[in-house]
């Protein structure tokens, strides 16, 4: 069996899923409008910049300190409540292709990323992918978020669920795909004989050049209810307030790209 591995943010969607759910998770009144605002400044540096371990380690703390003693079950409706309305309009169009493309020829497709679990799982079956991979994080006895991590689905702890499912599966890796757009995913794009740079950072562009890696830019975010039916939901004042933020940090990152790379 082969399979194919996608990174969700920046890969599959065109920025964070959990920044993408500020605008409602405020509206709920799990943050605050500060924490909205400083959450749209770290966006828009890392779609910018990129990002690196110390970077994400930041971002990882931060995230389990707000989420502490937030009830799980709460996160996972409000994260399927609003899926096609905050979501899903910020896919790739060239992203859901490539999952057909890759069902279609037999191959397992899966979503591995750093977010959450309440967020991916979703998201993965909307989109039909086979299995998702993605971060866990640890409960108390009433369902709540402790402010540690079960499993982290970062960096190498990626590239080990994968071996890890491999076994499992007996997929062949070395006939297998993985798709990313930042550097701190080089063990997973290493472990396979496909390895493909999409949207990438500074770094995993230098390195896909010099192993003469595939890169893809990904460029046209669409709605996935037009190919996948969801049932439709009205827009909110927050909802719209986070899309208004997605696309500033999409509007600069492209600008960025092109510039600096004569819009490749």
């Amino acid at each position: 069996m082969e399979a194919a591995f996608f990174d969700l943010d920046k890969t599959v969607i065109a920025t964070s899923s959990v920044m993408a759910l500020g605008g409602r998770f405020y509206k709920e009144g799990l943050i605050s409008k500060r924490t909205i605002v400083r959450g749209i400044y770290a966006q828009v540096v890392y779609l910018l910049l990129g990002a690196d371990d110390e970077k994400m380690e930041r971002m990882r703390e931060a995230m389990l300190a707000l989420t502490k003693g937030w009830d799980q079950q709460r996160v996972s409706d409000i994260v399927r409540e609003t899926l096609d309305e905050v979501l899903t309009p910020i896919i790739y169009a060239e992203a859901l292709e490539l999952i057909d493309e890759h069902k279609q020829a037999g191959r397992k497709t899966v979503i591995i990323s750093s977010s959450p679990i309440e967020t991916v799982e979703p998201l993965g079956e909307h989109l039909g992918v086979d299995d998702v991979i993605a971060t866990r994080a640890k409960l108390d006895a009433e369902g709540r978020y402790t402010g540690q991590l079960e499993f982290y689905a970062y960096g190498p702890h990626k590239a080990d669920a994968i071996r890890e499912m491999a076994v499992k599966e007996g997929i062949d890796l070395a006939n297998s795909y993985a798709y990313s757009d930042s550097i701190t995913d080089l063990p997973m794009l290493e472990l396979v004989g496909h390895p493909v740079a999409v949207n990438p950072d500074r770094e995993l562009t230098r390195v896909a050049r010099e192993r003469d890696w595939d890169m893809r830019w990904f460029q046209h975010p669409v709605r996935l209810r037009d190919r996948v039916p969801v049932p439709p939901k009205g827009p909110t004042l927050a909802a719209g307030s986070a899309a208004a933020a997605v696309g500033t940090g999409i509007g600069l990152y492209v600008w960025l790209r092109r510039r600096t790379l004569g819009g490749s």
